[in-house]
């Protein structure tokens, strides 16, 4: 009874399938609801990774084309938005704009021109201390959680994508971003993209989880997929890690409401 609620589409521009090639492997690979959760629009196109500002209406009728051709199968609507300061007025636009079954919220951006997982920034790591770039992420990333805007929250250690990381205990990062996501009741999304990336590790790293369970965050496990053949990728692992820290129960989502259901 797996569900997969993080998947892209070709509109974000860095994604290869159809949606009903997402719908096919989701089937093949057993599971149980999916639902789609492509890049969000901004008032301008600032970057090459998201839908276009006109785009949004070509996503919906995308998605209610899917579900239709598969009504027996739940396919759920959602949508990844990047926090970005200031921005956060647009969010509350578009989640007017459907009636999405959840929305994710995500950092990407450390400062207004660098995107910390865009592999033509690299060199930036070069040129500033690891300790700083990993503070300006999670500070960005409660910042986010605070702002209640969003059902789930998504692959909360991104910042270690390439394999860059301050020396000693991390959780000095990343505690006071756990705090908020408790107090502001939200879910933590297990990611599995990471271990398709440099640092071949699961979204977040089990010392994160084990101080995520700590404080009774509810979780949902996602395989941030960008093509048909990565939907519901390496689940095995992360729903190992999650029995392994001490989950019984992950969550569902329908019309921006949560629900648990146990572990599978």
């Amino acid at each position: 009874m797996r569900t997969d609620y993080h998947m892209h589409t070709p509109l974000c521009g860095h994604a290869a399938g159809m949606p009903r090639d997402y719908v096919l492997a989701a089937q093949k690979a057993g599971l149980a609801e999916i639902g789609f959760s492509d890049h969000n629009p901004m008032p301008t196109q600032f970057d090459d990774w998201r839908m276009a500002p006109d785009q949004l209406p070509v996503y919906l009728k995308m998605i209610a084309e899917v579900q239709s051709e598969f009504p027996d199968y739940p396919i759920r609507l959602g949508l990844e938005c990047d926090f970005i300061p200031n921005f956060e007025g647009h969010i509350r636009y578009l989640a007017d704009q459907a009636d999405w079954d959840y929305l994710i919220g995500s950092v990407h951006y450390v400062t207004p021109d660098w995107d910390i997982d865009n592999p033509k920034h690299l060199k930036r790591w070069t040129e500033h201390p690891v300790e700083d770039i990993w503070q300006s992420y999670f500070d960005a990333y409660t910042k986010m959680v605070e702002s209640c805007l969003f059902d789930f929250v998504a692959h909360p250690d991104l910042v270690k994508k390439f394999g860059h990381r301050p020396a000693g205990d991390l959780s000095r990062f990343y505690l006071r971003t756990l705090d908020a996501i408790a107090e502001a009741g939200v879910t933590l999304e297990i990611n599995t993209a990471g271990l398709r990336k440099d640092v071949r590790e699961i979204y977040p790293s089990r010392d994160f989880l084990v101080a995520a369970h700590a404080r009774h965050i509810p979780i949902v496990i996602n395989s941030d997929a960008h093509d048909p053949k990565e939907v519901g990728a390496d689940f095995d692992l992360a729903y190992a890690l999650a029995r392994e820290v001490g989950y019984t129960k992950v969550m569902r989502f329908a019309k921006r409401k949560a629900k648990a259901v146990g572990i599978a």
